[in-house]
């Protein structure tokens, strides 16, 4: 009789953890590809405070303004006389407080005739481009080495999915301007070359890496650090 009990129990156990087990493999993943979603209507940083967190914590809503839903930074052209002609202008939470906790982020693209935003990624963040003036020669290298390129124009929109290596080179008989969105607050700007050689990593991962003698990684380095 234990013995038969022993079993019903088993039975009925299993029954019941059925239903469970089924709703589990049936209910989908919740996962992030980017910034959490808030949790109220907005939580505009707080830079003052001496925190560190993943974010930034909020002000007090008594003391939240207007100005700081509105970014001045993109009115100023910066300037593209430099070694790669282009330059960049971010909006991003540090300087943009009321980005905190809403995912998005936004830049100003500038080029000189030539210029070249260098090979790039936004670790945490992908990236959509809009084009404002001029053309540009625009793209992004899979995980396989896959490259996806081509020259964009005036009017013209195209994506680079987070954490991939890319880039834009204007190609156009003048300078060039574009905007780009970002799915995050704080997407990372890291450039490749600057990575390899202006981190200080150890001359002979450098030499075997790509090849080179000593007194080129030298060079490079004195160029990228």
């Amino acid at each position: 009789m234990k013995m038969k009990a022993s079993i019903s129990s088993t039975i009925l156990a299993g029954l019941l953890l059925y239903p469970v087990v089924l709703l589990l493999q049936l209910a989908p993943l919740n996962v992030n590809a980017a910034d959490a979603d808030p949790l109220m209507d907005f939580c505009v940083a707080d830079l003052t405070k001496d925190l560190y967190l993943n974010g930034y914590p909020c002000k007090k809503p008594a003391a939240v303004t207007t100005d700081d839903f509105v970014f001045y930074g993109l009115t100023v052209p910066p300037q593209t006389n430099n070694s790669i002609g282009a330059s960049a202008v971010f909006g991003f939470v540090g300087n943009f407080p009321g980005l905190n906790s809403l995912g998005i982020s936004i830049a100003r693209l500038d080029f000189a005739k030539g210029g070249l935003i260098p090979p790039h990624t936004h670790p945490r963040g992908s990236e959509i481009i809009y084009v404002l003036q001029g053309s540009l020669y625009a793209g992004f290298v899979t995980a396989d080495n896959q490259l996806y390129a081509k020259v964009i124009n005036k009017g013209d929109v195209m994506i680079f999915p987070r954490g991939l290596i890319h880039f834009q080179l204007n190609v156009g008989d003048g300078p060039a301007q574009a905007v780009v969105s970002l799915n995050s607050q704080h997407a990372g700007f890291q450039l490749i070359a600057n990575s390899m050689f202006g981190s200080n990593i150890k001359d002979e991962v450098l030499q075997k890496t790509f090849f080179l003698d000593q007194k080129t990684v030298d060079r490079l380095k004195t160029i990228f650090s």
